[in-house]
């Protein structure tokens, strides 16, 4: 099982993740993003998808017309992992 990060490493990983921010409980991070069209933002969400899959690692999303917004977060770690941060990490490079 992996392990979900200490409270106090998740302002450095902010640090490093600019455009996420944390839940207000701490559990997880969160980032919207904004689109040209709705093409643009569903192109986006299927290069995530993919990735997502291919981790095992699935976020929480919306999509309303050009926008998206993500919430990740291990539910079987009961919070933020290295899982989030490297499939956020991905995200970011996805939205350019």
């Amino acid at each position: 099982m992996i392990k979900k990060l200490a409270t106090d490493e998740l302002p450095q990983l902010l640090g490093e993740l600019k455009h996420w921010q944390l839940s207000a409980d701490s559990s997880s991070i969160l980032r919207s993003f904004k689109f040209a069209d709705f093409n643009e933002a569903f192109g986006f969400m299927t290069r995530v998808a993919i990735k997502a899959q291919e981790m095992d690692h699935h976020p929480e999303w919306s999509n309303v017309y050009n926008k998206v917004e993500i919430t990740l977060s291990t539910h079987d770690a009961g919070g933020v992992t290295e899982k989030d941060v490297a499939l956020a990490e991905f995200i970011d490079a996805a939205a350019g």
